[in-house]
């Protein structure tokens, strides 16, 4: 049994790896275009530019799962990951408005957490539903713990989520600004290290 999990935790990370570089490509060339038409500092344009850098995957991460699960797929690691993903994609389009609402400077130093948000909320996603999957197949909270922190791919995630805004304040502080669409595309790419996990994911997978 323990070896037939181990199998559906590693299995289909290779499937969401092909999901992240889409999102790169399609919120860089949005960020170029809007760019050149003149909407450099436009609040919707840097929404669909960083929605689609930093949450592309997550949205083709969460057409896998839907397809895994319409297919009868056994449950699995990757399939919980995209799960997590796809239900945390709207958090940051909140975080973006109530923060400019309240009059936050987003280009300045205090507006770091915005990036963080696009770029990693699906990864909280992921890490909390890979944590449900756990507890789910280990039959308690406390079993399932043991194996998270034991586990290669949450490991890695939550050190993503941990490390990402120490980078994206450090930049700021700096003197980054995300004054046109194409530094907003290039922040959010660069803070998006969601592809880290599933890599971790798949290598484990390989070596078995």
């Amino acid at each position: 049994m323990e070896k037939k999990e181990e199998e559906l935790e590693g299995e289909g990370f290779d499937e969401l790896l092909r999901y992240t570089f889409p999102g790169y490509i399609l919120g860089l060339i949005a960020g170029i275009f809007l760019d050149i038409q003149g909407y450099q500092t436009n609040p919707f344009g840097q929404w669909i530019v960083r929605t689609l850098a930093g949450e592309g995957e997550s949205i083709l991460e969460g057409l896998y799962s839907i397809r895994q699960h319409l297919e009868g797929a056994a449950g699995s690691m990757a399939q919980a990951y995209g799960w997590g993903k796809f239900f945390g994609i709207t958090i940051p389009w909140i975080i973006d408005a109530a923060s400019r609402m309240a009059g936050v400077d987003v280009y300045g130093i205090q507006g770091f957490y915005i990036p963080y948000f696009y770029a990693l909320s699906d990864q909280i996603g992921a890490n909390i539903s890979g944590l449900v999957y756990l507890k789910r197949i280990e039959g308690s909270w406390s079993a399932g713990i043991y194996r998270y922190i034991h586990h290669p791919v949450m490991l890695t995630s939550i050190a993503v989520i941990l490390l990402v805004p120490l980078g994206l304040l450090s930049a700021r502080i700096l003197g980054f600004s995300p004054t046109t669409q194409t530094f907003t595309a290039f922040e959010t790419i660069v803070a998006n290290l969601c592809w880290l996990p599933p890599v971790v994911g798949w290598m484990a997978q390989k070596r078995k």
